[in-house]
């Protein structure tokens, strides 16, 4: 085997992690239904419905990140905005006691403990004992991600090698690949955001892999108008990610 086709068995894997390596959605799911029982009685006597509730929520949730990236407040914010419109629109005046109530709700996903995603350790680990570098790049604020991190005892598979970004875009992932100076025809983004993964790991010209979701934050989900120039694919399994890189290895290997 020559130099080339050896160092092509080993690739360099960035791995996103909320709702990839481990559950985040659901949490938030979780808080968002309590907020739409709050929100229902509260404004009962004027008929806002729960459709209403949450297609407003989610407004200001979205306008809050695309704003100022995954920031802790930007969810808390968007459940005050949302009472204050329809305080607006009803004329229900929002209470002191209410609004802290609201911030508190908010914040408190980020208290929640978190679980893996099925196989997340016997992915890691099958893809860390084939040889590949494992990097973590995920988005949020870097207190909050950390505790995810250590709580989940991430750091045995990727070390020193994570990246906690509050914007997750094509410019940030590109400084990470300017910054690591990488092989982008080796390099592969593994997430499930069509929008922060998938989108910026195609324009930067590396691999990529979608780990699809049966309901996803719409903010996540974005038309791809953008050619792949190595690999990609969509998976709904974190346990299925081995064996596509292993694939596309064995099969770039024979064509050398």
């Amino acid at each position: 085997m020559n130099h080339r086709a050896t160092a092509m068995n080993k690739q360099t894997l960035l791995f996103d992690m909320d709702d990839t390596l481990i559950y985040c959605n659901k949490y938030f799911d979780a808080v968002l239904d309590q907020f739409n029982d709050l929100m229902t009685t509260w404004f009962k006597a004027f008929r806002v419905s729960a459709k209403d509730i949450k297609k407003v929520q989610n407004e200001y949730d979205i306008a809050g990140v695309e704003k100022n990236g995954f920031v802790s407040t930007h969810f808390p914010k968007s459940l005050v905005h949302t009472f204050k419109y329809f305080s607006d629109l009803t004329g229900r005046t929002l209470t002191k006691v209410e609004e802290d109530q609201l911030w508190k709700l908010g914040m408190s996903v980020y208290e929640m403990e978190v679980e893996p995603y099925p196989g997340m350790m016997e992915t890691l680990n099958q893809l860390r004992d084939a040889g590949h570098e494992l990097f973590l790049y995920t988005g949020g604020e870097a207190v909050i991600q950390q505790r995810k991190i250590d709580q989940m005892k991430l750091e045995q598979y990727f070390g020193d090698r994570i990246f906690i970004r509050q914007h997750k875009s094509i410019d940030a992932l590109e400084g990470i690949l300017q910054q690591l100076k990488l092989d982008r025809t080796n390099t592969w983004m593994i997430g499930n955001s069509l929008r922060t993964d998938v989108l910026p790991a195609l324009t930067n010209g590396i691999h990529a892999i979608y780990l699809k979701q049966r309901t996803e934050w719409s903010f996540n989900i974005v038309d791809l108008d953008v050619k792949p120039q190595g690999a990609f694919y969509t998976v709904e399994k974190l346990t299925e990610v081995p064996s596509k890189i292993h694939n596309w290895v064995t099969d770039a290997r024979a064509h050398v």
